[in-house]
């Protein structure tokens, strides 16, 4: 038995020996692409031993160089070179761009890589060693190479090398690792993996090499997309906007310009819900200071996102524009340079100063390149604020979750304000916070807020009870979200307590809204409605306390805030009251804009006060909801929701094929930029029947 186990490692250590001696080319080539590439990750993320973004590269980097094997010996150094050089400069671009952004380079950028000229005595100046570093990489390769040429390597396997079988053995090698990438991956990964939004993330994950591939193909997508049914796209936006339906709900109301001469700022409440405003423990609001807001203001309490694989993105683009998302991709990072009616550029017409302000990098979303196209003068993000990361005082914490907490942020926003009020006649700008994003584990940074509840227990032989406190949505992920939304809440009502009191802001209105669900599970959220304390689990349908929260209420309980609140005692009285018509976010640019005198004449949605219980809201997977029913596209199913409702035979009917119109068209205006490119057309086509 020992002569066979040595009689193996001898044969082991034989076939390595062999192995390296007829690899040698190869070898070196897969062992300098990996230093590299593990260097990038070590002087950008600060990890470079992230054993899936190790397995990752690998993989990628066999597969690549198992097609080597198909060139000729003597050959295969120039193929080998080529992609280290590739892999070199893929290593220098994303350095020098971690350096300015703290994210990594994407293909979908290089139009607009005419705008670093700007910038280019700043880029020479942050450049470090450690940026270009990785052009030594070829020139170690090629010296190697020559080191071959002097002894009879490339002869010797000019007669031995099998060329296709080592390609086949190499690439299945490859292909077995990059599979354990993909199996081992979560639903989570996979999501930022095709959202691409998060690209620290994605390096991180899942190596440099992959997320390149992956970012060219999303950039590459659009493009052939756009190439195919332009004529068709193009008929139907045509008709679309030329129809007699779409003037309907046109006209003035008694809102009409009340806002005219009024700056507007935007709050986008990251992951805000409105079911939270009727959570309460002890006495305590979750969220008293929303609640507060929405008393003093006009308060839309069934107004929906409609977001996509953008998410936070979709909403910010369907809010400007009253588009819908993309149908495939984020219009952030695969649409963003083509001709959006916005209402930065509108307001800018008006002699409006445009802003937007976040706690987070600028690169997220591809906010820095989007957001000047979109209409905003400037930007005040991640690097425009001071904060302490490590922190660790309970009573400010300067950093949570993916940035700046919100109250840092809020402290350092109101002086930013001021001066731009102060130096502008009428502004207009977009504030976006952060604290309150998935997940929802900081608890130790949430601040103190009991969501304890006490029932009483008796014993069934004696009769005696006792009071019993149970803290059972602590750790779970509502409470966790109950939590982090009361710290959100907190922050937002120290910046409205500043504004109250500043003698600034009395010509300015705030519209605060919900970007987004909480992307919980119905299963997560019952546990608020139908939590049994005594047995510690869900209760079941049969209990007659048991409170119904199906799939369709799930989906209605995914509405978010939107609140119009001014300081301006006179103009609060006008702008006062709840408003409970369905309302979704392509809504708020008409029904805004009727306020302040602007139009975009190719909006999706409507002036709210105009088509009132007639609206409906269009969600991006074809499901809708409007003031009666529920309508669930995959099932062709509906629920019907309010009592007494009556509807006709061919309303679903009907509302499905106006569903399918809306996606469409929008969809073409994006894809196809039919804005630019057709928009005079229809433009023409109603002026001449307006004069017949």
């Amino acid at each position: 038995m020992i002569e066979k186990i040595k009689l193996f490692f001898r044969k082991l250590r034989k076939n390595i020996i062999e192995y390296i001696a007829t690899n040698r080319l190869f070898l070196t080539f897969v062992i300098i692409s990996m230093i590299g590439l593990m260097l990038v990750r070590n002087f950008t993320i600060g990890n470079m031993w992230s054993f899936e973004a190790f397995i990752s590269d690998l993989a990628l980097v066999l597969i690549i160089g198992s097609l080597g094997y198909l060139v000729k010996p003597k050959n295969q150094y120039r193929y080998f070179l080529i992609v280290l050089i590739v892999f070199t400069l893929m290593e220098v671009i994303n350095s020098v761009y971690y350096t300015f952004y703290t994210s990594f380079a994407s293909f979908g950028e290089l139009g607009t890589a005419g705008q670093t000229e700007t910038v280019m005595s700043s880029v020479y100046d942050r450049l470090k060693l450690t940026d270009l570093i990785y052009i030594i990489f070829p020139f170690i390769f090629y010296f190697i190479h020559k080191k071959l040429l002097r002894t009879a390597y490339y002869n010797f396997m000019s007669f031995v090398e099998k060329g296709k079988k080592m390609c086949m053995v190499t690439l299945l090698v490859g292909c077995l690792f990059l599979a354990y990438t993909f199996v081992t991956a979560s639903g989570t990964d996979y999501s930022r993996l095709a959202k691409q939004w998060n690209r620290v993330y994605v390096v991180e994950r899942f190596g440099l090499v992959l997320y390149q591939i992956n970012d060219l193909v999303q950039t590459l997508t659009p493009r052939f997309s756009s190439l195919f049914g332009y004529d068709e796209a193009a008929q139907s936006f045509i008709e679309y906007f030329t129809s007699e339906d779409i003037d309907e709900y046109d006209g003035e109301n008694k809102y009409t310009g009340i806002l005219e001469g009024y700056n507007i700022v935007f709050i986008h409440m990251e992951g805000m819900q409105t079911y939270l405003m009727d959570v309460e423990f002890n006495g305590v609001e979750a969220t008293p200071n929303l609640n507060r807001l929405a008393e003093e203001g006009m308060f839309f309490s069934r107004f929906y996102p409609q977001v996509s694989i953008g998410t936070s993105s979709d909403t910010e683009f369907t809010l400007t524009t009253s588009l819908m998302p993309a149908a495939s991709g984020a219009v952030f990072t695969s649409y963003y340079d083509r001709e959006y009616i916005t209402i930065p550029k509108l307001l800018k017409e008006k002699g409006y100063y445009t802003f937007s302000m976040h706690g987070n990098y600028a690169s997220m979303w591809n906010r820095a390149t989007v957001h000047p196209l979109l209409g905003y003068d400037d930007m005040y993000f991640e690097e425009s604020y001071t904060y302490n990361k490590d922190s660790e005082d309970p009573n400010n914490l300067e950093y949570i979750n993916l940035g700046i907490s919100d109250k840092t942020f809020f402290s350092q926003v109101v002086p930013i304000i001021e001066n731009i009020e102060e130096n502008n006649t009428n502004y207009m700008g977009t504030i976006i916070t952060l604290s309150n994003h998935s997940p929802f584990v900081y608890l130790d940074k949430y601040g103190e807020y009991d969501m304890s509840t006490t029932y009483q227990e008796c014993d069934e032989v004696t009769g005696l009870c006792e009071d019993v406190t149970t803290n059972y949505l602590y750790g779970t992920d509502v409470g966790n979200y109950i939590m982090s939304s009361h710290y959100a809440d907190e922050a937002l009502g120290e910046f409205f307590n500043y504004v109250n009191n500043s003698d600034a802001f009395d010509n300015t209105v705030f519209v605060l809204y919900g970007d987004h669900d909480a992307k919980l599970s119905r299963n997560e959220v019952n546990y608020l409605y139908n939590y049994d304390y005594r047995t510690g689990e869900l209760k079941s349908e049969d209990d007659p306390t048991y409170i119904p929260y199906d799939e369709y209420d799930h989906e209605l309980n995914k509405n978010t805030p939107l609140i119009i609140w001014t300081k301006n005692s006179e103009l609060r009285r006008q702008l006062h009251g709840k408003i409970d018509y369905v309302m979704g976010m392509y809504d708020v640019m008409p029904t805004i804009g009727n306020m302040v005198g602007i139009e975009n004449e190719f909006a999706m949605g409507h002036d709210i006060f105009n088509i009132k219980e007639n609206n409906y809201v269009v969600f991006p997977n074809g499901n809708f909801v409007t003031n009666y029913v529920y309508y669930n596209n995959s099932t062709s199913e509906y629920k019907v929701y309010q009592e007494g409702a009556e509807l006709t035979s061919d309303y679903i009917t009907n509302l499905v094929e106006k569903t399918d119109d809306i996606l469409e068209v929008s969809n073409a205006i994006i894809v196809h930029d039919l804005i630019k490119n057709e928009g005079d057309t229809v433009r023409e086509m109603k002026e001449n029947e307006g004069t017949e």
